[in-house]
């Protein structure tokens, strides 16, 4: 991400990050694919009940938190921009 920008990651290298480590056989790129696999897309993913990720082998309380707070972050990023413009066009 450093080398290349966040820009330039795909969703899975992005929601990596946010993992941080995988299991035993498992990287934790390998864990973000499956999980977007699973749900179909970084949507799917936010609109899942924290409960049903604890189910998910390699994903435990921690990393659960961080990918919840990382999609909290986006929607409250998205919402401001969305007021903003409501604003601006007003």
């Amino acid at each position: 991400m450093r080398e290349l920008g966040a820009a330039r990651l795909d969703d899975a290298e992005l929601l990596a990050v946010i993992i941080s480590s995988g299991t035993k056989g498992h990287s934790a790129e390998a864990i973000a694919r499956d999980l977007i696999q699973r749900f179909g897309s970084l949507t799917g993913l936010a609109n899942r009940p924290l409960e049903e990720l604890l189910s998910i082998k390699g994903l435990g309380d921690v990393k659960i938190l961080r990918i919840a707070a990382a999609l909290e972050l986006a929607r409250r990023t998205a919402n401001e921009i969305i007021h903003e413009r409501e604003r601006k066009t007003k």
